[in-house]
């Protein structure tokens, strides 16, 4: 299980940890001396979305001018973090968690920019926060393959693609 714990891997040199690639190798850097190989599930076929932004049908369609403003203000504020000054969110950042380095901060940002976790493939075109039916639909089928998740959903009920791929914020990357 995933404990936010290098300990037990640096303690056993045939041992493998999962974790962040944002967070556990700078610990393991720093507590351990070695850059650990890291090998991202993505690149073996794990490509579902993560971090999506969930609402309310019932807001969807009463507010969509709220989605769409909280949409893509997430979307330029992922863009003036990675690409613009973000000294005042590190800072927001530490305040909450003091535990937080300004060397683990730089560190994150290099490791997203390096591996692609906010901007990459589709969002180079459409913008962050992209997402496609085709992508979608493959995550699905490998849920039902895995006996996961039944066959002959609807899938399109639980998603829309309205708010995204409009390129909101490419500008803003430098």
């Amino acid at each position: 299980p995933y404990t936010y714990n290098t300990a037990p891997f640096l303690a056993n040199k045939k041992s493998i940890q999962q974790g962040y690639v944002t967070s556990e190798p700078f610990a393991v850097k720093k507590e351990g001396g070695f850059v650990p190989n890291q090998f991202l599930l993505a690149d073996y076929g794990w490509d579902t979305y993560s971090t999506t932004i969930e609402v309310m049908q019932d807001t969807i369609d009463k507010k969509p001018e709220v989605v769409q403003c909280f949409v893509d203000g997430s979307a330029k504020g992922w863009y003036k973090y990675l690409y613009g000054d973000n000294k005042a969110a590190n800072d927001m950042i530490k305040k909450d968690n003091p535990d937080m380095s300004d060397e683990q901060i730089a560190f994150s940002i290099e490791q997203m920019k390096k591996f692609g976790l906010a901007d990459s493939g589709d969002t180079e075109k459409l913008g962050i926060g992209a997402m496609t039916d085709e992508r979608i639909k493959n995550f699905y089928d490998k849920m039902v393959k895995a006996k996961v998740t039944p066959a002959g959903i609807d899938i399109k009920k639980a998603y829309t693609l309205t708010f995204i791929n409009k390129g909101v914020g490419l500008e803003l990357k430098k």
